[in-house]
Order: structure tokens, then sequence, then C-alpha cells
């Protein structure tokens, strides 16, 4: 089972500005995570992170400030890479070598 992590608004805030994201960026941002009721997978969360302007440098370092580790984040980053590859061209075709 995984693991919950849990960030104040305002430290959210706080690391977002540090890292240069725009106040409108942010309220874009705290305004979908409350949409969604405060409760974001990882690999969405690292989305929206991104969305909102990061590099995924930036965006890992998020994660690790709310203690994430560097192994999970890695696989938060591949699942992401693999979500924007599926969107990008579909579905993988099956191919099926019958003997």
């Amino acid at each position: 089972m995984g693991a919950t992590f849990t960030v104040s608004r305002i430290e959210l805030k706080r690391t977002l500005t540090t890292l240069g994201v725009s106040e409108k960026k942010i309220d874009e941002l705290t305004g979908e995570l409350n949409r969604m009721h405060r409760h974001a997978n990882a690999v969405v969360f690292a989305g929206m992170l991104q969305r909102a302007g990061l590099k995924a440098e930036d965006a890992a370092n998020v994660l690790r400030r709310i203690g994430i580790d560097d192994i999970a984040i890695s696989s938060i980053f591949n699942t992401l890479e693999e979500d924007r590859i599926k969107s990008a061209y579909g579905k993988v075709v099956d191919i099926v070598v019958e003997q």
C-alpha cells in the first residue's frame, strides 16, 4: 500500500513562490487541488507542478520537501512520461506472432 504525504497550503505556496511560480499559477494549482478535495496521487500532482511551470528537477524538489524519496520520485516521473507517450501516440499496438 502506498504512503500518504501531507503539505500545508502555506508551505506549498511558499515553496512554489521560492521556485518562481507566479501567483496566478499557484492559485490555479491550489484551486485544482480543492476541486479534487485536496487529494491527488503523486503522478497527478507532479503533472500539476509541471503544468504550473516547474521543470522536472524543481518539481522533484517539491516532492522531496514533502518527504517522498528519490526512488519513488523516479518512478513517479517515469509513470508521468509513459502517460504522456500514451496520450501523444495512442495505445501501443499489440502484435501476435503465431507459429
